[in-house]
């Protein structure tokens, strides 16, 4: 269990310089109250209160030390106090040593595609809905039926694969009210400001970004040029007007592939075109576009979907340029749907306050899920422990049970125990 542990012990090092600007009297120390903060979405706790009273009167206490670090227990109210004023920003470095360790033990390989790019996949999803708790920094809108609901919204960034089945969350853009009224501008400019941020950051992983029509802008495009980056995103002709009056009139490209899917021969039909202009003018991005169409033995069409991208399309690259351009859902069928459905309970009210409570909190949920991802593929001694007891929530219930009743000096010896009974 190096991995987690180094990642945990990184965790600590980088809470302990967060900017410390506590108003009461809270003897822990930062990094203490950051550790005490992650550890339950390390736990996949689905109440943080009931967590942080378990860490209080039962054995978690001492594994609070030896599995987290932590020296001295905040109570959940200094908690909230003091990461209320940390923006979620300071939490970058911790994501940037999920993406060093995934590359130093060469599990980056294992997501690269069309001569070692990297796919990321961005989409914007909500992280907190409630008709009852409203929340100044939040957005509101009302329902049909006459109900009005308060909700968080962020962008997501993912590192995914066809083929592949984990996602490699990164850090998220939060999204909000200055970003505007609709969601398509909202994700937009949050992708904007997270392309700033941590574009040039990962230019050395050569990335594809996807996503779907709505990053499929002139602005978005040009800053994924402008930070050594290559673009694969859904396109339609309501939205691309210029790009579909010009691919009307030109001839394309075609080929047909028959390939097996889920053990049915299904026929992928290939057309593209080059150097498309992606608005009308002069100064124009021009782009390269894509078809796939899937049919059945019969003719029958199964799918079908336009792309349009800044890689170069041939007969040769086709297919799995589009097989990439596919796995754009992974962000959130296996990564969003894990967060918010399967342990990590992003959708839970974990607590607002003043400023960066909500956003904090969204942050080390995610970094948690980053970590357990990496375990998923890269932790030989975790991979046995899920392969034991099967499903993800099995084995953090499992931790959950026996970290009450028993003190561990180490992960590997929490790991072991699950896995072969071993008790330290």
């Amino acid at each position: 269990m190096v991995i987690l542990e180094r990642l945990l012990s990184k965790a600590r090092d980088v809470f302990a310089t967060f900017p410390d600007e506590r108003t009461g009297d809270v003897k822990s120390s930062m990094a203490d109250i950051a550790m005490s903060a992650l550890a339950p979405f390390v736990m996949q706790s689905d109440w943080f209160l009931d967590e942080q009273r378990r860490r209080e009167k039962m054995q978690l206490g001492a594994n609070s030390k030896t599995l987290f670090g932590i020296n001295a227990i905040p109570t959940n109210a200094q908690i909230r106090e003091v990461l209320d004023l940390v923006p979620p920003s300071a939490l970058q470095p911790c994501f940037d040593a999920v993406l060093a360790e995934l590359q130093a033990k060469d599990g980056l390989s294992a997501f690269q595609r069309l001569d070692g790019r990297t796919p990321i996949a961005l989409n914007g999803t909500e992280y907190f809905c409630s008709e009852k708790t409203k929340c100044n920094h939040g957005f509101t809108r009302k329902r049909s039926n006459g109900r009005t609901e308060h909700y968080h919204a962020m962008l997501t960034a993912a590192i995914v694969a066809p083929g592949h089945t984990m996602t490699v969350p990164l850090m998220p853009e939060f999204i909000g009210k200055q970003d505007g009224a609709e969601n398509e501008d909202r994700e937009r400019n949050a992708a904007g400001r997270w392309l700033a941020t941590h574009g040039e950051r990962l230019r050395h992983v050569r990335p594809i970004y996807l996503g779907d029509v709505a990053f499929a802008c002139h602005p978005i495009c040009e800053a994924v040029l402008k930070n050594g980056g290559d673009f694969l995103f859904t396109a339609n002709p309501a939205s691309h007007v210029a790009l579909y009056d010009f691919i009307r009139d030109m001839p394309s490209e075609e080929m047909s592939l028959s390939r097996n899917i889920g053990g049915k021969k299904r026929i992928h039909h290939y057309r593209w075109l080059e150097a498309a202009p992606l608005l009308d003018g002069e100064t124009a991005l021009t782009v390269n576009w894509l078809n796939l169409t899937i049919s059945d033995t019969e003719g029958r069409k199964t799918y079908s979907c336009d792309f349009l991208t800044s890689l170069d399309v041939n007969a040769q690259n086709v297919a799995e340029i589009a097989d990439c351009a596919r796995v754009r859902w992974k962000i959130e069928n296996d990564g969003i749907n894990v967060f918010k459905n399967n342990g990590h309970h992003l959708e839970q009210d974990f607590g607002h306050g003043k400023k960066h409570l909500a956003t904090v909190f969204a942050a080390m949920n995610m970094l948690a899920f980053a970590m357990h991802t990496l375990c998923d593929c890269l932790e030989h001694l975790w991979i046995k422990a899920r392969n034991t007891l099967g499903k993800r929530k099995r084995l953090f219930e499992q931790i959950r049970v026996i970290t009450d009743i028993l003190v561990f000096p180490s992960w590997w010896d929490l790991m072991t125990t699950i896995t072969s009974g071993y008790r330290p």
